[in-house]
């Protein structure tokens, strides 16, 4: 098994079903396997999940953080690589993954990320974040320990040496990332590797979930300064 798609969810049926056509319809040779970790959804995301050759892991709500949910999916997969999608998120075409995965050719890279992009509902504020954050430059090899886990990839065999921060309330990825550049490996951005993401949330939300991160950036990054206006 080349590959194993790990998404994470919690009452996504308004998204899923787009999410899983989308994933089942990459072309990508070693075949792949998908796993699905479910944080206690009580609406229909495992019904709709249930209806495609997914393998299922549930773990108590109480229990989620976001590194112990990928700890959780990748103990139970096979792939020699790792691949990371959030569950309102969908591939933008089939080539999705073997673009994804594509610069592990080179064995400095220990993760890969991809391009994000907004659909018809998102946000102007925050498709202007995508285009800054996500840009249509490639960078084949990134010193720098910026990534995000909505649209990634590692080596397992990275993470059995050195699993996610399962303590930390978010930015996970560049927790692992930063651990990996000390170590003396490489990031890589594939701007072809594209993805729909999908935020549908209010402004308090919005707040919530940037306090969150910027909390762990601090914690990471001792220097770094995120601030409101931020």
């Amino acid at each position: 098994m080349k590959c194993s798609i790990i998404i994470r969810s919690y009452n996504e049926e308004k998204h899923l079903q787009r999410l899983l056509d989308g994933v089942f319809s990459q072309q990508l040779g070693g075949g792949y396997e998908v796993i699905l970790v479910d944080s206690g959804s009580n609406d229909r995301t495992l019904q709709i999940a249930a209806a495609y050759p997914v393998h299922i892991i549930h773990i108590k709500k109480e229990n989620f953080s976001f590194g112990y949910s990928l700890n959780q999916g990748i103990k139970a997969a096979s792939g020699q690589y790792c691949a990371f999608i959030s569950a309102h998120c969908y591939p933008a075409n089939s080539k999705w993954l073997e673009e994804l995965l594509e610069p592990f050719q080179d064995e400095k890279i220990a993760l890969v990320y991809g391009r994000q992009i907004g659909n018809h509902v998102t946000r102007y504020s925050e498709k202007q974040i995508f285009a800054k954050w996500f840009p249509p430059e490639t960078v084949r090899r990134q010193q720098s320990a910026f990534c995000n886990n909505a649209n990634a990839a590692i080596r397992r065999s990275f993470w059995e040496e050195e699993q996610f921060n399962e303590a930390l309330t978010g930015l996970e990825d560049l927790a692992w990332a930063q651990r990996m550049i000390e170590r003396g490996y490489l990031l890589s951005y594939n701007a072809n590797a594209v993805i729909y993401h999908v935020h549908e949330e209010t402004y308090a939300q919005i707040f919530n979930r940037y306090k969150r991160e910027a909390i762990t950036l601090h914690s990471i990054l001792k220097d770094s300064r995120f601030t409101l206006w931020d």
